[in-house]
């Protein structure tokens, strides 16, 4: 299924590029942060879009898998009133060649629960196809048989809160490079007060960095085979964003037979 996944990528853009290979390289520092901020490199991270409301306020972030399909966070509660941006990297500039689209349908995963956050997962199909361009094109997607080890360091990507405090907005993409933990010691971060980190789940993060408010359905992405693979999708933390614990994100390898079956079946 990850080689079909690959190769139709390849079909797609051209035969040049394959999903998950931007055209414009990202540049990544040890200790790049969401929290506090690090600015990506523009057009770096071809499969970011912004989630706006139908008057173009940025709420949520999301990830091109395909020419229709978008994947996000069930808990943004993404609407078809609502408008999908394409290749966006900086909010206060009107020059960039983005691609507006209208959405026309929304999949919640069925077995999503707001109170433990389990499966926070959803699907978003466009109206029309993306344009794929170098600065629009698809991450690839985690089979289900990939493993993702504690200790790999991935990235993440989005316009949320640079301050969860001051909650201080960011005009431009920022990234941020964390560490990958186990389920077990991701638990021991949270108490009681917070939901358990179930299967569904997968954490990173802890050490001085953190996604925040306005990131959420936004891509958690490991390099496999020399292709950026989207491992998990923005989910939950910590209210008021403090780096010093982890980030929990959906864990795509538990949740990719549902992506399958309803692409195959809408």
């Amino acid at each position: 299924m990850a080689f079909l996944w690959l190769l139709s990528c390849f079909v797609l853009l051209g035969g040049s590029y394959g999903c998950g290979v931007p055209r414009i390289r990202p540049v990544i520092s040890g200790n790049s942060k969401i929290v506090n901020g690090e600015d990506a490199v523009s057009g770096s991270w071809p499969w970011q879009v912004s989630l706006q409301t139908s008057t173009g306020a940025h709420y949520c972030g999301g990830s091109l898998i395909s020419q229709l399909w978008v994947v996000t966070a069930a808990h943004c509660d993404v609407r078809t009133s609502e408008r999908v941006i394409l290749g966006e990297y900086d909010f206060s500039s009107s020059a960039e060649p983005i691609q507006t689209k209208s959405i026309a349908r929304v999949f919640t995963h069925p077995g999503y629960d707001p109170s433990t956050m389990t499966n926070d997962i959803a699907l978003v199909k466009l109206s029309s196809p993306a344009t794929i361009t170098a600065r629009v094109s698809p991450v690839c997607i985690a089979a289900s048989a990939d493993v993702f080890s504690a200790g790999e360091r991935c990235v993440t990507t989005g316009w949320g809160y640079t301050n969860g405090v001051a909650q201080t907005e960011p005009s431009k993409l920022q990234q941020v490079a964390v560490p990958l933990l186990t389920n077990t010691d991701c638990q021991r971060y949270f108490g009681k007060n917070y939901p358990a980190i179930q299967s569904s789940m997968i954490c990173a993060g802890a050490t001085g960095a953190d996604t925040c408010k306005g990131d959420s359905g936004g891509p958690l992405v490991c390099q496999k085979n020399g292709a950026w693979t989207l491992a998990g999708v923005v989910s939950w933390g910590n209210p008021t964003c403090y780096p010093y614990m982890p980030g929990v994100y959906a864990r795509v390898t538990s949740l990719r037979s549902w992506l399958d079956q309803t692409i195959a079946a809408y």
